[in-house]
């Protein structure tokens, strides 16, 4: 079982909790004891990553007529479970790389 922070928050927690939007995820990268923790640093990056991802497959498929607005749906669904999966690993402790998402936010964690 992993040894909670200062805070009481433990590391598999705050992974999680770094999936629910982008201010946990920015904040753990920037308060001490979180942005010392490579853990929760390459969950806070694979969430920022992964949202800029959703993103722009948005503006993609908004921007293209008739197709793109008829698979926009099935994409954002398809985020919507990656979400809930990182999330789920995060809250087991595991570190869950997403293809070519995950290889960034571990060089960005440095782990």
């Amino acid at each position: 079982m992993p040894e909670p922070n200062q805070s009481g928050l433990s590391d598999n927690a705050a992974g999680a909790l770094a999936y629910v939007t982008f201010i946990p995820a920015i904040i753990f990268l920037i308060v001490e004891p979180y942005n010392k923790n490579s853990y929760i640093k390459f969950h806070s990056w694979q969430s920022i990553f992964l949202g800029i991802a959703m993103f722009a497959v948005d503006i993609v498929l908004t921007v293209i007529p008739i197709i793109g607005w008829i698979i926009l749906p099935f994409a954002m669904l398809a985020f919507l479970i990656i979400w809930i999966i990182v999330l789920l690993k995060a809250l087991k402790g595991e570190r869950f790389k997403l293809p070519f998402i995950g290889n960034l936010a571990e060089k960005q964690a440095g782990a």
